[in-house]
């Protein structure tokens, strides 16, 4: 049988005998659908679909709002005390509102993954898996930050509180939750492969974040009482080493985490 030849590209094909060589792009020709997405372009496309879905549902963030107020208007009519006493509670009562309100957001962001079989398919794509941590790590951050920007001017208003929006107590708030958020990512996508994943996260998250949360109360409240910049040092120290140390884990064993 005669044997055809046709040029495709810089390649020739025969057509009708036996043997064939099978075709390739060139490397300078690969189409764009069949190249490997940069680390960066990865982990933003993580956050743009985090976002997106959630600004569409309103699931998760609404869950953590009503809940956050919840626990502010139970301080607030449970702490009937005089001004001193209810300025030094501040930074205890905020931090323990945003720790049960990022926990209860870290929980439904990954199970709401799994339970739609999304995460199979971030697992799946040919991208690194760390930068499927930082995406889900930045999308559980953008949404604990914006339940404390509604948060704090609600207690400001109940307990006539304005000084909790100075910057530098801004600026500790922001590392106390990138520390939080950072280990909290970690331990939920541990525990969103179990059945009681509802209850193992929090017995996971606690003792592990023992360290910042206490660093942040610890800054949160030099700032309100007026401490000098020596004693604020040592918190500040222990949160940047925190959220160092726990981003960088997590970098590293996130693969691992991950798989079944």
């Amino acid at each position: 049988m005669a044997t055809k030849s046709k040029m495709i590209g810089n390649r020739k094909l025969k057509v009708g005998g036996r043997k064939s060589s099978a075709f390739r792009f060139p490397p300078s020709a690969t189409p764009r659908f069949l190249a490997k997405p940069t680390f960066f372009k990865a982990t933003m496309a993580i956050v743009q679909k985090d976002l997106a879905a959630e600004f569409r549902s309103r699931e998760l963030l609404s869950a953590m709002l009503v809940f956050s107020m919840l626990v502010i208007l139970i301080f607030n009519f449970a702490l009937e005390l005089d001004i001193k006493v209810r300025q030094s509670v501040t930074a205890g009562v905020l931090w323990t509102t945003f720790a049960f309100a990022g926990t209860l957001g870290l929980n439904r962001s990954m199970a709401v993954e799994k339970d739609r079989g999304c995460l199979d398919g971030l697992l799946l794509a040919p991208v690194d898996r760390s930068a499927i941590f930082f995406g889900k790590a930045i999308s559980n951050l953008a949404f604990m930050l914006i339940v404390e920007a509604i948060v704090l001017p609600l207690y400001a208003l109940l307990y006539n509180e304005v000084r909790i929006f100075q910057p530098a107590f801004l600026g500790v708030i922001l590392l106390g939750s990138i520390g939080y958020i950072a280990v909290g990512t970690l331990l939920s996508a541990m525990s969103v492969q179990t059945r009681t994943r509802d209850v193992l996260l929090p017995i996971l998250l606690f003792p592990v974040a023992i360290p910042v949360l206490l660093a942040s109360v610890k800054a949160s409240g030099g700032l309100l009482n007026n401490a000098t910049f020596a004693e604020i040092l040592t918190p500040l120290n222990l949160l940047i080493v925190y959220d160092v140390i726990f981003i960088a884990v997590a970098f590293m064993v996130f693969d691992f985490v991950v798989e079944e």
